[in-house]
């Protein structure tokens, strides 16, 4: 099993979402947060005066899924989250060890 983290831009979490829901992962984590990458920020205007905006809004997508599906699942968060310029996002692929339905107590894939 793997846990992908997919730090994007907010207006692209419809389309993602989507495009996750058709190729059959079924479930999925969404955070709003906040952060930088190399963009660094940029500076708005505001009633006259100049300021830095550091951390900008992104989405935060947690999806649990078993080993087979998890290119598929880079490809399409890929596809429908890029729009080719600077802040894009990130895909963090991680190894799960163990996943436990507090339900029933089903454990791994099963428990996905």
């Amino acid at each position: 099993m793997k846990k992908i983290e997919a730090v994007i831009k907010p207006f692209k979490l419809d389309e993602v979402k989507d495009k996750l829901n058709e190729i059959g992962v079924q479930g999925i984590t969404v955070s709003e947060v906040k952060g930088f990458g190399r963009q660094k920020g940029h500076t708005e205007l505001y009633r006259g005066a100049e300021y830095v905006v550091d951390f900008l809004p992104k989405i935060k997508l947690e999806i649990v899924i078993s080993d087979k599906l998890v290119q598929k699942v880079v490809d399409t968060i890929i596809s429908s989250a890029q729009t080719g310029r600077i802040g894009d996002g990130k895909i963090f692929v991680l190894p799960l060890e163990d996943t436990i339905r507090i339900r029933t107590g089903e454990r791994g894939d099963d428990a996905i």
